[in-house]
């Protein structure tokens, strides 16, 4: 069996493994399709390379809004490796706890809200603590993990807890231990990683089943779509007003941040850090 084969036939063992979790799917689905048809937004987050995931499921051909991907690049921008804006100073910041609060703060949620948070090992500080903060202001938290490398990983949260302790909803790319999945004679160490396809399968069979349940509630969504499908002048028109929902959704996640909320709308949230911590404002 060469590399390539071998590669082959485990994606096929993950697509299987993906295939096996669509009541999970088609329940993320129907929390982020709530979510959309309610006007608000979806979030998504994930460090390092689970950034992969956010942008695959907005914006990109064959998406839609009503996702709000939260990249921030300095826990994710990968290219320059070493010296400044390096991968060490990523690896670390994306263990620095407090961090999820601060980005949390710039937006003003709601109940009606949900997330999707992407973490590999489900370890990692900033998207557990994503996860909690989400959770503790009524917001559903679907996490994408592989399950059997998050199981024998460690997190790097002093009190041992993982993405999945504040997950309403766990859905696994399929990925062996340690994530590469090619063993090359005399390499020692295994190559060729396979929870980016997993993770990628999954995001797009959740916009594909959102999609039906949008258009079945009778708000067909606004779609990127190349002009060699839908002509050039449809496709200009799907890319505006595409871009101009996102606007118009993200900018009530911005109208009201840190003005206090609860006196007129009960189920909306700050971040704004109090005395005792986190709270609904």
């Amino acid at each position: 069996m060469t590399p390539t084969t071998n590669y082959i036939e485990k994606c096929r063992a993950i697509l299987t493994t993906i295939e096996q979790q669509s009541a999970a799917i088609q329940q993320a689905a129907t929390w982020f399709s709530q979510t959309i048809l309610a006007g608000r937004m979806v979030h998504l987050f994930g460090s390092g390379h689970s950034r992969i995931m956010v942008e695959e499921m907005w914006p990109r051909y064959g998406s839609f809004p009503g996702f709000n991907p939260i990249v921030e690049l300095s826990l994710s921008f990968h290219n320059l490796v070493v010296g400044a804006n390096g991968q060490r100073q990523a690896m670390f910041l994306e263990n620095v706890p407090g961090l999820a609060q601060r980005i949390l703060r710039n937006y003003d949620l709601s109940d009606q809200d949900s997330a999707l948070i992407i973490s590999s090992s489900g370890c990692n500080v900033v998207p557990i603590e994503m996860a909690e903060l989400f959770q503790k202001q009524g917001v559903k938290v679907v996490a994408l993990i592989t399950q059997e490398h998050a199981e024998k990983s460690t997190s790097k949260r002093q009190d041992g807890k993982k993405l999945s302790d504040f997950a309403d909803l766990i859905v696994d790319t399929g990925a062996p231990v340690g994530d590469a999945m090619v063993t090359i004679p005399g390499l020692d160490t295994p190559v060729a990683p396979g929870s980016t396809v997993g993770g990628a399968v999954l995001v797009n069979c959740i916009k594909a089943e959102v999609a039906r349940l949008l258009t079945e509630a009778g708000h067909p969504p606004r779609v990127l779509s190349a002009a060699n499908v839908v002509g050039s002048e449809r496709a200009v028109t799907l890319f505006e007003s595409a871009y101009d929902e996102h606007a118009h959704r993200l900018a009530k996640l911005y109208e009201r941040v840190g003005i206090p909320s609860y006196v007129s709308e009960p189920g909306r949230f700050s971040c704004a850090p109090t005395p005792t911590g986190l709270a609904p404002a």
